[in-house]
């Protein structure tokens, strides 16, 4: 299927998603969103995927923001039907049953930055920008700015970064939780398919427990949280893949030869 403002490019178990409005700083308006969530739902129906990226079109911007143009002159009801439409394509990367990481290559502001926060891992280039600025237009961030933002980074930093609208640079944005990993402008793209290509050898069904233990628990109680742990837990047993592990781990076949020796040289 061809996409008006994004390209997708697929290589082997990965498949990179890239926002392709480089004139605009890969601004975000509704025809990105609602492209977006069409093709994470073309990526989640393909079984030879395991990992997707989602990143901007060239050197400058992740995402800038939300497209300014299409905010001018909204009702209310305009505004709300927007947030729900930006909601819907984010939320869907949040629930994606496969792990979404983010390359941040430059800008991720505003809407770039709530699109990047409900990735399961961010990697930002040296140079890369992110923040909430949206006082700044007299409004607030209305698609999971405020609440994924403060889940990251605690609710101190994250009342700093929305009160006052400034973006942070990458060493800040690691040492607040923002991201995973800081590498050079150069080998952006390399080392994210290092890390992507490791987390695609391993278990499709346990890293979608994993994801949903993390991104289900985190918003109950922790007795409720914990049950729901152990259901996750529990279900491993009931695939091949966990057999298959554990057999491995014993015989010290290959599958599982690095982490046996680690675990060797742990104990010497």
């Amino acid at each position: 299927m061809e996409y008006e403002t994004l390209l997708y490019e697929k290589e082997g178990e990965i498949g990179t998603i890239t926002i392709n409005r480089p004139q605009a700083l890969n601004a975000l308006n509704s025809k990105v969103f609602e492209e977006i969530f069409s093709l994470l739902q073309d990526v989640e129906e393909d079984d030879d995927v395991k990992v997707a990226i989602i990143t901007g079109k060239g050197d400058k911007a992740f995402a800038a923001g939300t497209d300014i143009k299409e905010l001018e002159n909204l009702s209310c009801n305009e505004a709300r039907n927007l947030a729900m439409l930006t909601r819907k394509a984010i939320d869907k990367i949040e629930a994606l049953k496969k792990l979404v990481v983010a390359v941040i290559n430059g800008f991720a502001l505003g809407g770039g930055c709530e699109l990047a926060m409900a990735c399961d891992l961010r990697i930002g280039s040296e140079n890369a920008k992110m923040g909430q600025p949206e006082i700044n237009l007299g409004v607030i961030p209305g698609s999971g700015g405020k609440q994924r933002l403060t889940r990251l980074v605690g609710s101190a930093r994250a009342k700093e970064l929305l009160f006052t609208g400034k973006a942070i640079d990458t060493p800040t944005a690691h040492g607040y939780g923002l991201l995973n990993e800081v590498v050079p402008p150069e080998s952006l793209i390399e080392e994210t398919k290092k890390t992507d290509l490791e987390i695609a050898s391993k278990s499709p069904l346990t890293l979608e427990l994993i994801k949903s233990a993390v991104n289900t628990g985190r918003n109950l109680d922790l007795p409720s949280a914990l049950d729901y742990e152990i259901e996750c837990f529990s279900q491993c047993f009931a695939t091949q893949d966990q057999k298959e592990g554990i057999e491995a781990f014993i015989e010290k076949r290959d599958r599982f030869l690095g982490v046996n020796k680690q675990i060797e040289e742990g104990l010497t």
